[in-house]
C-alpha cells in the first residue's frame, strides 16, 4: 500500500494526548523521535507511549459525523447525516456512486487504519532494543499491539469486503503490497488475535502502559485476553467458522448474569489535544424506519431499545427535496464524552446465537434470543423460533441490540446477501452500497 510512516508521518506513537476527560491519559511528547531514532534507539519511555498511542491510532476517525460509524450507519439506514453545508452524506452515500478519489467518503476508512498498523509494527520492531526490558513486558506490548492491528484490519476490511485490501504492509518504503482477498484478510485478522492471545499469556499480571478508561476491567493481560478473544468470536461468525466462535466466545467475556454492556469502549474527552464524540452533532439523525418496524412489549410501548436510543423530534427534518426525512435523533451519546463500544456483552451472547444458528443447534439460539428480547427489548419471548425464522430474528434482535455503534446492521445484511431489504432513499433504481471504493491514490500508485 502506498501510505509512508516517515519522520513527518510518526503519528500516535508519541504525541501530546488525552484519552477522556475523565481520568484522561497525558502523554508526553518525548521531543517527538523521528521513526529512524524510536526504531534503531527506542527508549523504555517512548515504547510505554507508543502503545498507548496506538489507542489513539485506532479512534481516529470512529465518531466523527463523517466516520466510520456514522458513514457505516448512514448506509446501513440507521442513520441520517443531513448537513447543509455538506450534502455528500446524502448524496454519495444514499446515492449511486462513491468517490473513491475522496478520502471523506469514498476513499474513507483506509489511512488511518493503515498508519495506526504500521505504527504498532514499528513499536514491535523497536521492542528488542529496548535494554532491561522484562520479556513479560514485551509479550504483553506484543499481544496488544497485534490485537489492535487485527482491530485496525477489521476496520479496512469491513468497508472494502470483496474489494480486498493489503495485508503485507511492513515492506521498505517504496514497496507495494499487493491487494489480496476477503478472505485472506480474515486470515490475517484470525492470525494476529490468536498470536495476540498467545504474547498475552506470557504477559504477567500488569500491562506497563496506560490504557484509556474505555478498557476499565479489561486493563490487564488477563482481561484483555478475553477482549481478545471476543473480537475472535466475531470474526470467526463472519467467515462462517461457527464452532470457531463457540470456542472463542466460552474463553471471552461473555456472560448473560452480567450487564449487557460489559466491554471496551473508545474513550472520549474535551481536554486540550483530546478528541470529543461528535455523534452527538446536530446533524446527526435516526432513520425512521427503526421505530416503523419495532415491535411492541405487551403493553403497548414500542421495544424498550428504542425508548432508550431515540427521541422524538418537535417538528421533521428533511432534505434531498424530501426524499430525506425523519422525525428523530439518537440518545445514545448524549455528551460529547460518551463512549463507542468497541465491543460489548449484549453483541457477544448474539454472536453465540449466530454461531449456533449456524451450527443448526436452534434451541441454544432461541435461548439466546429471548434472552436478548426481554432482557433489552422488553419483548415477549418467541416460543416458534427454528430452523425456518431464526436468522430473521437473529437480524432483528441484532439491529436494534447493536444500532449505530458501529455499522453492524449493513455489515450483517451483506454477509446474508440481504442488502436490497434496505430502503432506496433516493430513487428505487439507486442500490445501497455494498463497500467502500479502495482509494484512487492506491489504486493510482499501481498502475
Amino acid at each position: 500500500m502506498t501510505i509512508q510512516l516517515t519522520k513527518k508521518t510518526f503519528v500516535g506513537l508519541v504525541t501530546v494526548l488525552g484519552l477522556s476527560g475523565c481520568g484522561s491519559l497525558d502523554v508526553p511528547d518525548l521531543n517527538n523521535p523521528s521513526l529512524d531514532s524510536f526504531r534503531e534507539r527506542p527508549t523504555r519511555p517512548a515504547v510505554l507511549t507508543a502503545a498507548t498511542g496506538l489507542l489513539v491510532g485506532h479512534r481516529a476517525g470512529v465518531a466523527a459525523p463523517n466516520g466510520y460509524v456514522a458513514q457505516l450507519g448512514i448506509i446501513g439506514r440507521e442513520a441520517y447525516v443531513i448537513d447543509p453545508a455538506d450534502p455528500r452524506s446524502i448524496d454519495e452515500l444514499l446515492g449511486p456512486t462513491l468517490d473513491p478519489g475522496g478520502p471523506a467518503f469514498g476513499g474513507n476508512h483506509w489511512t488511518n487504519p493503515y498508519l495506526n498498523i504500521r505504527n504498532a509494527n514499528a513499536l514491535q520492531d523497536a521492542l528488542d532494543r529496548v535494554p532491561n526490558t522484562p520479556d513479560a513486558e514485551k509479550e504483553g506490548i506484543r499481544g496488544f499491539a497485534k490485537t489492535i492491528q487485527a482491530l485496525d484490519f477489521l476496520v479496512v476490511i469491513n468497508t472494502r469486503d470483496t474489494e480486498g485490501a493489503p495485508i503485507d504492509v511492513n515492506l521498505p518504503i517504496g514497496q507495494l503490497a499487493p491487494i489480496v482477498g476477503k478472505e485472506a484478510v480474515f486470515e490475517r485478522i484470525a492470525a494476529l488475535l490468536d498470536e495476540g492471545h498467545a504474547h498475552l499469556g506470557s504477559a504477567g499480571e500488569t500491562f506497563p502502559f496506560q490504557l484509556s478508561p474505555g478498557f476499565t476491567g479489561f486493563n490487564t493481560p488477563t482481561t484483555f485476553r478475553q477482549f481478545n478473544r471476543a473480537l475472535a468470536a466475531r470474526v470467526a461468525v463472519y467467515r462462517g467458522r461457527y464452532p470457531e466462535a463457540l470456542t472463542a466466545l466460552s474463553q471471552s467475556f461473555l456472560n448473560p448474569s452480567a450487564s449487557l454492556d460489559l466491554g471496551v469502549y473508545h474513550s472520549f474527552g474535551t481536554n486540550s489535544g483530546d478528541t470529543d464524540n461528535g455523534l452527538i452533532s446536530v446533524n446527526v439523525y435516526a432513520h425512521p424506519s427503526i421505530v416503523a418496524d419495532a415491535e411492541f412489549q405487551e403493553n403497548g410501548t414500542v421495544d424498550d431499545r428504542v425508548v432508550r436510543k431515540l427521541t422524538r423530534l418537535p417538528e421533521a427534518r428533511t432534505a434531498a427535496e424530501g426524499k430525506v426525512s425523519t422525525e428523530w435523533r439518537f440518545r445514545i451519546y448524549p455528551a460529547n464524552n460518551s463512549p463507542v463500544p468497541i465491543i460489548r456483552n449484549e453483541e457477544l451472547i448474539l454472536l453465540r446465537a449466530e454461531a449456533n444458528i449456524g451450527a443448526r443447534n436452534f434451541g441454544p439460539a432461541a435461548d439466546d434470543l429471548n434472552f436478548i428480547r426481554t432482557t433489552s427489548g422488553r419483548l415477549p419471548p418467541r416460543l416458534d423460533i427454528d430452523e425456518n425464522n431464526a436468522l430473521d430474528e437473529l437480524l432483528k434482535q441484532k439491529r436494534y441490540s447493536l444500532l449505530f455503534e458501529g455499522g453492524h446492521r449493513w455489515i450483517d445484511l451483506r454477509r446474508y446477501g440481504r442488502l436490497d431489504t434496505l430502503p432506496r432513499v433516493l430513487g428505487p433504481d439507486i442500490e445501497p452500497h455494498e463497500y467502500f471504493p479502495i482509494p484512487a491514490a492506491e489504486m493510482n500508485a499501481r498502475q
